[in-house]
């Protein structure tokens, strides 16, 4: 019997060992401190997947509230994924009261573009117009 999957925007739910866990072993966030994840959760709006009351995944979003929002360090647990989980934690995002009526939301994905087109998401029409300032292993050595 598959537990009931819940999403929450409470803080004080989330599992910040597991997230940082699961970052600093991800492509986007190697080696990432468990001081840094700290601190972008609390400046972020955050989205926790829980099933029962175990954490399966995560999601923020920066933003203003208002006219931008970048989507940043969504994920799902490898043994959670393949049951559409990503899809629900996508489509809960972008109904969230709060985020509505943005004019621009950002993200930045290696291998999951077709996650995120089936929610609006496409390559930047002119991509000439994006700039950038990136530190690529800022997190290693540290």
């Amino acid at each position: 019997m598959t537990k009931d999957i819940v999403i929450s925007t409470d803080k004080s739910k989330l599992d910040v060992d597991l997230i940082h866990n699961f970052l600093r072993h991800s492509y986007w966030a190697e080696d990432i401190p468990l001081q840094t994840v700290r601190k972008s959760i609390e400046n972020s709006l955050c989205f926790g997947v829980y099933e029962g009351v175990s954490q399966i995944g995560f999601a923020r979003v920066i933003t203003d509230y208002a006219t931008f929002g970048y989507l940043a360090d969504v994920f799902i647990l490898p043994e959670k994924q393949k049951r559409g989980l990503g899809k629900k934690l996508m489509a809960f995002i972008m109904d969230f009261p709060e985020l509505q009526g943005l004019r621009r939301w950002h993200l930045l994905t290696l291998d999951a573009q077709n996650l995120y087109e089936k929610v609006g998401f496409h390559t930047p029409t002119n991509p000439e117009h994006h700039m950038e300032i990136r530190h690529p292993g800022m997190y290693k050595n540290r």
